[in-house]
């Protein structure tokens, strides 16, 4: 039967192939501009698919990262604000409002500033309808009122019923608010896991002192005192929400799965307090309003800050990010100069590790090469390899089909203008003679720039003409040596003689020549002996002296007659002696 347009025997059904994740996709676009964002990156189950029953993938198909963590510029609207904005065009119980972020404690919804719509459309105040009760007078700037008899009944600061003085945000009873200021911020900096981190100062004598996470998370906020000791979650160990009585005030402490964790304390503090993060993983933004007292010590109107981290140095394979600490005024967070902050309390500037994923396989692409002709189209060259990089001191070279395709150019012409009349030499010839000093010879040849025509040599600059001829020197020649000639016949016809050849001095080239070793040269005669037919006879007639020897007479003299050999060279001369 027919599988996937194949023909395979009936009955056969190939195994399933199980899924495998591909690569993760870049990083795409923050949701936020600044104060805080996600940014996410998907892959799929698709390198293989899985196919005919396999298994499909498992984990995270999309993954997270915090992004633009720097603070907004000043003046932005907050993002929760904005959030509760969205509301102002729903009606609440038949009417409408214009809702704000809830920063109190215990209040509900009378914590929100609300508004009515008029008939007109316009927008009054209006004072909520359900009576307030409160009987341990932590409602904040609102009115404490005494509840009995299903009423209740205003009472002023002053502790006068009936009275409608009022606390202002100093906490000064019938004030006008100008003995304090509002401090205020989001601290969102990137901190380092493990440890405490400062987040605040509040000066002593601040009131209405609220600090609130964000967000959800696994950190913890503490409270210590300007002597170093800690008042909440000090020493690692974390207490459970509760009331704290601290620097003449209350502190409440909250924490659920459900809420982000708060401190929140009426005040006024009697000491300088700081309020600290414990740090477990990346801070998701940590609120703070207080109001701190104008008369205050000098000193304390400013301290030492971390800015925000650093962009990372790099996008993958581990970068750096770097620190700083700048001193800062307390009332509105603006940078001032060093000199303002006591250089006794000055933190070190914080460096750390960043985007130490690996990078995506890239194409490494290296320089180009010099052109192969300076005219008439050379060609240049350059190396072109898939790598990834893993860390700042390691890089993989992968095969092509890695990175994206297609692949960039390795090499491309350069170079095309035609070029002037040149002179071309063609090979050189052999050397001559074959050993010892001799020359080499070639031709040389006046031609058109794309080499095609010769041209007369006087298109050429005779200058530039390459040489026709240059020394050579193949090998030595060998030395002068002896030659010898074949033997002559011998020049004894019976007995012994003489024979002889020619010995001669020549040269490699075969020519005669004096530099012959004087001690080295062969014998030119010698000694031979002719086998005699029949022995020596007295006969006179056939006895006779050899005609080539000349010295039978000496050998008569010394008396060598009766030797064989000179009896037969001089059978005459020796006949009776």
């Amino acid at each position: 039967w027919c599988y996937k347009r194949e023909c395979v025997p009936f009955g056969t059904r190939p195994e399933g192939v199980d899924g495998a994740w591909g690569s993760w996709s870049s990083w795409g676009e923050c949701s936020r501009t600044c104060g805080g964002g996600v940014s996410s990156s998907v892959r799929h189950c698709d390198s293989p698919r899985p196919t005919i029953g396999g298994k499909y993938c498992l984990g995270e198909r999309k993954r997270y990262r915090s992004c633009n963590t720097d603070d907004c510029p000043p003046g932005s609207q907050d993002f929760r604000e904005l959030q509760c904005a969205e509301f102002d065009s729903v009606p609440f119980r038949g009417k409408y409002y214009t809702w704000k972020t809830y920063r109190g404690g215990e209040l509900g919804l009378l914590g929100l500033s609300s508004s009515a719509a008029s008939g007109q459309g316009g927008r009054n105040a209006e004072t909520p309808s359900k009576d307030v009760c409160d009987t341990e007078g932590t409602a904040g700037s609102l009115p404490v009122a005494h509840c009995c008899c299903s009423s209740s009944q205003h009472v002023g600061c002053d502790r006068v019923l009936g009275s409608d003085s009022k606390e202002d945000k100093c906490r000064v009873c019938g004030g006008d608010g100008s003995s304090c200021e509002t401090i205020e911020g989001v601290f969102n900096h990137s901190l380092p896991e493990g440890g405490y981190e400062e987040v605040i100062q509040i000066p002593k004598g601040s009131v209405h002192i609220d600090i609130r996470e964000l967000n959800l998370s696994v950190n913890y906020l503490a409270l210590r005192g300007d002597s170093g000791e800690y008042f909440i979650n000090g020493k690692l160990s974390i207490d459970p929400p509760r009331r704290f009585d601290i620097a003449g005030t209350t502190f409440h402490y909250r924490r659920s799965p459900e809420e982000p964790e708060s401190l929140e304390a009426l005040g006024p503090t009697n000491i300088t307090l700081f309020v600290m993060v414990l740090v477990r993983t990346e801070p998701q933004g940590i609120r703070y309003k207080f109001n701190a007292p104008v008369g205050r010590d000098g000193s304390s109107l400013y301290s030492w800050h971390y800015t925000p981290w650093t962009k990372c140095s790099v996008l993958c394979a581990g970068g750096s990010q770097i620190q700083s600490v700048v001193c800062r005024k307390l009332s509105d967070g603006s940078t001032v100069p060093n000199h303002f902050c006591s250089a006794d309390t000055k933190v070190p500037e914080r460096q750390r590790s960043c985007n130490t994923e690996p990078c995506p396989p890239a194409w490494a692409i290296g320089n180009w090469s010099e052109c192969s002709r300076s005219c008439n189209e050379g060609v240049r060259t350059r190396s072109v390899f898939c790598k990834r990089k893993i860390s700042a001191s390691e890089e993989k070279t992968l095969d092509d089909a890695s990175c994206s395709q297609p692949r960039p150019k390795m090499l491309e012409p350069c170079n095309n203008q035609t070029c002037p009349p040149e002179w071309v030499a063609l090979d050189w010839s052999e050397c001559t003679p074959s050993c010892g000093p001799g020359f080499r010879h070639r031709i040389v040849l006046c031609k058109s720039g794309d080499h095609s025509v010769t041209l007369p040599t006087s298109q050429c600059h005779e200058a530039t003409k390459p040489p026709t001829s240059m020394r050579c020197n193949l090998r030595r020649c060998p030395p002068p040596r002896w030659v010898t000639g074949e033997w002559g016949e011998c020049s004894a016809q019976c007995g012994l003689g003489q024979q002889r050849r020619s010995v001669q001095c020549l040269a490699h080239t075969g020519q005669p020549s004096m530099e012959c070793v004087e001690a080295l040269q062969p014998p030119g005669m010698q000694q031979c002996e002719t086998k005699c037919e029949s022995g020596p006879t007295d006969n006179p007639e056939e006895c006779k002296d050899v005609n080539k020897v000349a010295y039978c007479p000496l050998v008569l003299k010394f008396k060598f007659c009766s030797r064989t050999y000179f009896r037969q060279m001089c059978c005459k001369t020796c006949q009776g002696h």
